[in-house]
């Protein structure tokens, strides 16, 4: 059976499933030359291709992925690996943006996406996976510090990293935001207001867009000459935001502001705040970052810093199929911009 064509089989009472040789006597043309435009090759003339195209869409032509592989040592398949707790992964809308980015650039491509949730030290099977020609490269995001697996899997083949890692010379790509910029305005905003006892509640410090979104709040607060308040982890989740809230309201060191470094730990974090009678904004106000969904069903309608999620999502996807196709000029390292988006928290 030839390399890139599936086996003719034939279901009752319908027709045979078009073939190589049927794709090229409509287009006429050589079964090589289907062959050679079925598998991305620039050596065949635009109007023949363009005229072999025709022909496989108007027989509905379906390449054998499996043996296409096999002639040119690709799977045609990537993974987005999430070193992320299930439960997190999909409680947290800012996950679903990035995939439906990604998704909608391989809708372009001959690429199938492979979703691997781990936890935050993948096993050694799903390295195996990985390293083993399953996938041509990967997409990897919730990256830990901790994670030990970074500087392997970027070893073992082609990676972007959504964010950048906090591992060092790592031979990889990174599509990100400015966390630090981002996080500077969220807290100018809350500073503008005048809030002068400004508390954070932060993601995971394991991870280097948490640690960044504080650099960026300390920055703010120490530009303007303000006091920092009380720092606790939310964990990035909706029972995060709302046990740190808790922790910080009953602690001693009284609040006007909240910086929350996420809009799901926002979302957890203001209805504690509503329930013991505090006005937001005005005895509290509070600036999200996302700008996913949950600002939206916080409570109140949340001021928040928007992050492209999305276009993060497609960017990543972009670069790797690049990367994965030879091209030289892929940046390394692509940042994308925030923006403040203003509502009634803040």
């Amino acid at each position: 059976m030839p390399a890139d064509e599936d086996p003719p089989v034939t279901a009752p009472g319908r027709h045979p499933a078009p073939t190589l040789e049927l794709v090229a006597a409509r287009a006429g043309v050589s079964r090589a030359t289907v062959s050679r435009v079925v598998n991305g090759s620039p050596s065949v003339s635009p109007p023949i291709a363009a005229a072999v195209r025709r022909a496989v869409q108007e027989l509905g032509y379906v390449p054998n992925r499996a043996a296409r592989s096999l002639v040119s040592q690709q799977s045609q398949a990537i993974a987005l690996v999430a070193p992320e707790d299930v439960n997190r992964f999909f409680g947290d809308l800012f996950f679903a943006d990035i995939v439906s980015g990604i998704d909608s650039r391989l809708e372009d491509s001959d690429y199938v996406l492979n979703l691997m949730i781990a936890n935050h030290e993948p096993s050694g099977k799903t390295m195996r996976y990985l390293g083993g020609g399953a996938v041509d490269g990967a997409i990897v995001v919730s990256h830990h510090t901790s994670d030990r697996f970074l500087r392997r899997i970027t070893e073992a083949l082609p990676v972007v990293f959504g964010g950048r890692p906090s591992v060092s010379g790592l031979d990889t790509y990174v599509v990100d935001v400015d966390n630090v910029a981002g996080a500077a305005t969220a807290t100018r905003r809350l500073i503008e207001r005048g809030c002068r006892r400004i508390g954070l509640i932060a993601g995971p410090l394991t991870m280097q867009g948490s640690i960044d979104r504080v650099t960026g709040w300390r920055q703010a607060l120490d530009e303007a000459g303000v006091e920092a308040g009380p720092v606790v982890d939310g964990d990035f989740t909706m029972f995060g935001g709302t046990a740190a809230m808790r922790e910080m309201l009953e602690g001693r060191d009284r609040v006007d502001g909240v910086f929350v470094a996420s809009d799901l730990m926002a979302a957890g974090a203001i209805p504690v705040l509503l329930d013991r009678g505090i006005r937001i904004p005005d005895d509290v106000a509070v600036v999200g970052f996302d700008d996913s969904a949950a600002a939206l069903t916080a409570g109140v309608p949340l001021t928040t810093v928007r992050q492209p999620s999305r276009e993060m999502g497609w960017r990543m996807a972009d670069i790797l199929i690049k990367v994965l196709a030879g091209q030289a000029d892929v940046p390394r390292e692509l940042i994308l911009p925030t923006e403040l988006v203003v509502r009634e928290s803040a």
